[in-house]
């Protein structure tokens, strides 16, 4: 069974849009850096939205290429260097499992409903049956995991495993649906971005010495 690669969020957000942008415009992928870079900043079907440089971006790809999950390319004919994902291959997943793991790294933890209706937008995956059956393995394996229903829900939620950082549970709040609640979990994934691009930067420095 191949082992779990452990992400930082900046690298979560980077492999989920490799994948996302792979099954959804194949024909803009391989992506180039100024394109994944406005994928992982886009507005929608994104939680948290993010503010990440280029730089950001592409010091997150010299992390996954180190643990073979990203790979640049070069086309024929082509003066720009673009980037593709290989976490088929890493993770020994399949296209709907990919989509599926996509959303969860791209949104963070979602009931069935919301994570059928997600990931079908990338592989078409037709009934609620059919995805317990694709969560089922990869919860066995380590790359997603069952979680609680939240307050008020019936409903459990399953989330990914390749990166901790990359949605941090909310705090704790009697009541649930706090809006200060929901406004303190975004700003804790904010900040874990944040530490994340003052490391890159001080690896950078450090580099140059």
């Amino acid at each position: 069974m191949p082992e779990v690669p452990v992400l930082d969020a900046v690298e979560a957000r980077v492999l989920g849009v490799l994948i996302e942008k792979e099954l959804t415009t194949p024909d803009q992928y391989p992506l180039s850096l100024n394109a994944l870079a406005a994928g992982c900043n886009q507005k929608s079907n994104r939680d948290p939205v993010l503010a990440l440089s280029e730089h950001d971006v592409r010091s997150a790809l010299e992390r996954l290429r180190m643990q073979q999950l990203a790979g640049a390319v070069q086309p024929a004919g082509g003066r720009v260097e673009r980037w593709r994902h290989n976490a088929r291959e890493v993770l020994a997943a399949t296209e709907k499992d990919c989509a599926v793991l996509a959303e969860l790294l791209l949104r963070g933890p979602q009931q069935p409903g919301e994570l059928r209706g997600r990931a079908a937008r990338m592989r078409p995956i037709e009934t609620l049956e059919e995805l317990e059956a694709l969560l089922a393995p990869l919860c066995e394996r380590g790359l997603a995991k069952k979680l609680a229903p939240e307050p008020g829900s019936r409903a459990p939620r399953f989330a990914q495993r390749l990166s901790p950082d990359a949605h941090p549970a909310p705090v704790a709040a009697a009541g649930g649906g706090d809006p200060e609640v929901e406004i303190l979990r975004r700003r804790v994934a904010e900040l874990e971005a944040e530490l994340a691009r003052a490391k890159d930067e001080i690896r950078r420095i450090l580099g140059q010495r």
